[in-house]
């Protein structure tokens, strides 16, 4: 049998509250979302003066990054390379921003920002994962 690593709820307070700083330190009003490695949301933050809209993408961010495993800035780019057909994929966060949390090359969580252009969008994120990896 396998053994596989997994996010505490101490994990989770740690990749929220870096990220936090490192948005707040730009002045940069986000949604930052927390999941397992099956997408399920596990820890959500929504700055003061955060759009609306920004939880519900964030999460689908986090949960897109789980379910393909990697960067989410990865199936943006290869849709705007021209693979349209990826486009039919049943999943909705296929943005930059979402941002795997990798222990011995598994993803052990993720992390989905929302709220600021895409690199600013990973760049919090990463600072999230770094706070536990």
């Amino acid at each position: 049998m396998k053994t596989k690593s997994v996010l505490t709820l101490a994990d989770v307070n740690a990749i929220l509250d870096a990220a936090q700083q490192e948005a707040e330190a730009n002045g940069w009003a986000v949604t930052i979302a927390v999941a397992d490695d099956g997408g399920h949301l596990l820890g959500l933050r929504r700055l003061d003066s955060a759009p609306a809209m920004t939880p519900g993408i964030a999460t689908e961010k986090a949960r897109s990054s789980a379910l393909g495993a990697r960067e989410t800035q990865l199936f943006e780019e290869m849709i705007n390379g021209g693979r349209d057909a990826f486009l039919s994929v049943p999943m909705q966060g296929l943005l930059s921003g979402g941002v795997p949390v990798l222990v011995d090359g598994q993803v052990a969580g993720t992390v989905g920002v929302s709220g600021v252009k895409p690199d600013q969008d990973v760049q919090i994120a990463r600072a999230g994962v770094a706070a536990v990896g």
